[in-house]
């Protein structure tokens, strides 16, 4: 029985992707926000779950990619397309552009699947990520959709292109070769873990000043971090 937990939680997260994308074509984005979490939670606990009881298998790496994608690629599309044809005629009243333009939200799926095919033959990431991760592209993303509709009063048209630019720089980062580094703790010493102690608490800082948004300033420190990091200026 102990070989199919892991793969139970697999499901487990597949099935919170499911219900973040039903969310977030209901434009429920607190909603699409929590089961996002909820699939991340899963996601580290068939990995946990898969060391402590040595229940590797091909068949839950592919299971848990496939899971991946739905929870981490294709919810935060449809949260990201939702928010985009509710506001797109803040930039145009062409019909066609309001009606087609918002499917560049699914870039961010394609790209997720790609980074997902990318890593199951990468040896190199066995330590830390090469390419944003898309858990953490996720969670930018749900919180940003959920930041826009409650913390900003004016949706711009500046606003509007900046997001759509941002789709196209995040779904590059999955695919980079920029090294980032693994949010996973071996231990608890702070020797080693500096980087990570230190944007966990800026993240829980950013949630606790500006509520649900802080998450995707935590994801874009992150990102920021690991950048620095790789050009020497912050020490690994």
């Amino acid at each position: 029985m102990k070989k199919h937990i892991p793969n139970i939680l697999t499901c487990c997260s597949l099935l919170s992707g499911c219900i973040a994308t039903v969310m977030a074509f209901q434009g429920e984005f607190f909603w699409v926000v929590v089961w996002v979490i909820v699939a991340a939670f899963f996601d580290f606990s068939d990995g946990f779950a898969a060391r402590a009881l040595k229940a590797y298998s091909p068949m839950g790496k592919e299971l848990d990619s496939l899971s991946d994608d739905i929870s981490f690629g294709l919810a935060p599309s449809v949260a990201v397309f939702r928010f985009l044809s509710d506001n797109m005629t803040r930039i145009s009243e062409n019909q066609i552009i309001v009606d087609y333009l918002p499917y560049m939200a699914f870039l961010l799926a394609v790209f997720s699947a790609l980074r997902l095919a990318k890593f199951n033959i990468d040896e190199r990431q066995s330590e830390s990520f090469i390419g944003l991760n898309t858990p953490a592209n996720a969670l930018f993303w749900v919180s940003f959709c959920y930041g826009l509709t409650h913390n900003v009063p004016v949706i711009t048209p500046t606003l509007m292109y900046t997001i759509m630019a941002a789709i196209v720089v995040f779904s590059l980062l999955m695919v980079s070769e920029i090294p980032m580094f693994s949010l996973k703790i071996k231990s608890l010493k702070l020797k080693g873990n500096e980087h990570r102690y230190f944007l966990a608490v800026a993240m829980i800082a950013l949630v606790a000043w500006i509520g649900i948004l802080g998450i995707a300033g935590g994801i874009l420190l992150y990102i920021t971090l690991s950048i620095l990091q790789q050009t020497g200026i912050l020490k690994k």
